[in-house]
C-alpha cells in the first residue's frame, strides 16, 4: 500500500488529480517572439507532461517590471492570454490539470529588461548574482528601492495575473514567494531594510503576501490559489539566512491557515544548511504540524523517497522538475519502474524543440 501512494488520487480544493505527482515549475526559455506569447510548442511540451496530476507552469511574469529572464512568456497581455489558452486546452484534452506560477523576480534582474531602468526590490542592495538576458548570463546590479506606489502596483499586478490566469483557462494560480525572487526579498532580513509597513518587524516583512492574497480574493476564489515558499534557501538567489529567517516564514506558514489556498508548496534546501543553527534541515517535517491544508513539497525527490514523504505524512503531494523535462511519462517510468532518460542540460533554456519535446516517451510514440 505504502508503495502506491503516489499514484492514488488526490481532492485538491474540489479538483480532483488522478494522482499525486506534481509537475514542478521550471524556467525553460521558449516564447522566444517579440511579445513573450505562449505558442504551440509549449503546448505540445506541457501536453506530453498530462499524466502528471498536476502542472504548475514555468514562472511566468505578471508585468515587464518581473521579468528578468529572456524568452519567459508572461501573462499581462491580452496577446499572452491567448496564447495560454493553446496551453491549458492541449493539457486539458489530454486529461491533466493546470497551474500557472506567478512571478516577479525583483531584483534578480537587469535593466536590459527595463529600457535602461533599474530593476525593482525591497530595498536598494545588489544580490550579487546573475541575470539571463540575450548578452547570456550577466551580474546583478543595485536595484531601485520600491516606493509604496510601487508596491501597490506590484500587489495590483499579480491580482490581474490571477485574473488573466482565469481568463487562459487555468485551473488555478501558484504565487511564487520562493528562490529569492521579488516576495523572497521581502521576506529575508538581508533583501529588506525598510522601515516602513513592509520591513522591520517579522509581521511587515511578511506583508506583501498577504496584500496579494487579500487583492486576489476580490476577484479570484482562493482555493485556486496555492503559494509557494522555500523557508531554508542560504547562499543563492542573493538570499543569506540569518535567526529570523525560520520564524517569519513560520509565521507565513501559520497565517496562511487563515485562507482557503489550494495548498502550500515547500522546497527542501537547495544546498545543505546543517552549519547554520537556526536553519531548518527537514522542511516538510518541520512545517507539517504548522500547516492545516494541503501541503506539497519539492527538492531531489525519487518515487520511493516520495512514496515515504506521503507515508510519514509530512505531505500530501510531492512535485518533481528535472526528471519531468526529460521524462514526459513520469508517471508511467515511476509505476514500471522503468529507467528515466537522461537531461540534456545544454538545451534547458534554449529555443525551439531540442531537448523540449523531443525526449521519448516508453512507447516512443510521440504525443
Amino acid at each position: 500500500m505504502q508503495q502506491e501512494l503516489l499514484f492514488t488520487p488526490y481532492n485538491l480544493a474540489g479538483l480532483t488529480l488522478s494522482n499525486r505527482m506534481v509537475m514542478a515549475p521550471m524556467t525553460r526559455s521558449r516564447a522566444d517572439n517579440p511579445g513573450h506569447v505562449p505558442t504551440t510548442l509549449m503546448a505540445e511540451y506541457y501536453a506530453q507532461r498530462a499524466s502528471a496530476g498536476l502542472i504548475i507552469t514555468e514562472g511566468v511574469p505578471v508585468s515587464t517590471k518581473g521579468v528578468g529572464y529572456i524568452n519567459v512568456p508572461g501573462i499581462y497581455t491580452q496577446e499572452q492570454v491567448e496564447g495560454w489558452k493553446l496551453v491549458t486546452k492541449a493539457v486539458h484534452d489530454k486529461g491533466g490539470k493546470i497551474f500557472a506560477q506567478l512571478w516577479h523576480v525583483g531584483r534578480i534582474s537587469h535593466p536590459d529588461f527595463h529600457n535602461g531602468e533599474l530593476p525593482l526590490a525591497p530595498s536598494a542592495i545588489n544580490p550579487n548574482e546573475k541575470s539571463y538576458t540575450v548578452n547570456g548570463f550577466v551580474d546583478t546590479v543595485t536595484p531601485k528601492e520600491m516606493t509604496l506606489a510601487d508596491i501597490q502596483q506590484t500587489i495590483q499586478d499579480f491580482k490581474q495575473a490571477a485574473i488573466n490566469a482565469m481568463a487562459a483557462g487555468f485551473d488555478g494560480v501558484e504565487i511564487h514567494g520562493a528562490n529569492g525572487y521579488l516576495l523572497h526579498q521581502f521576506f529575508n532580513g538581508t533583501s529588506n531594510k525598510r522601515t516602513d509597513a513592509y520591513g522591520g518587524s517579522i509581521e511587515n516583512h511578511a506583508r506583501i503576501l498577504f496584500d496579494i492574497l487579500e487583492a486576489i480574493q476580490q476577484a479570484v476564489s482562493l482555493q485556486k490559489v496555492g503559494v509557494r515558499l522555500s523557508p531554508s534557501l542560504n547562499g543563492l538567489f542573493g538570499i543569506t539566512m540569518d535567526e529570523n529567517t525560520i520564524p517569519t516564514f513560520e509565521y507565513i506558514v501559520k497565517k496562511l491557515n487563515d485562507y482557503p489556498l489550494a495548498y502550500l508548496h515547500l522546497t527542501e534546501p537547495f544546498v545543505s544548511v546543517d552549519h547554520l543553527p537556526y536553519a531548518v534541515t527537514h522542511v516538510a517535517k518541520h512545517f507539517r504540524p504548522l500547516y492545516k491544508g494541503t501541503l506539497m513539497i519539492n527538492k531531489g525527490f525519487n518515487k520511493t523517497t516520495a512514496n515515504a514523504v506521503l507515508a510519514a505524512g509530512e505531505a500530501d503531494l510531492v512535485s518533481f522538475g528535472v526528471p519531468y523535462l526529460a521524462n514526459p511519462d513520469l508517471v508511467e517510468r515511476f509505476k514500471q519502474d522503468a529507467p528515466l532518460n537522461a537531461p540534456d542540460q545544454s538545451t534547458f533554456y534554449t529555443p525551439g524543440a531540442k531537448g523540449y519535446t523531443d525526449y521519448p516517451t516508453l512507447s516512443t510514440t510521440t504525443v
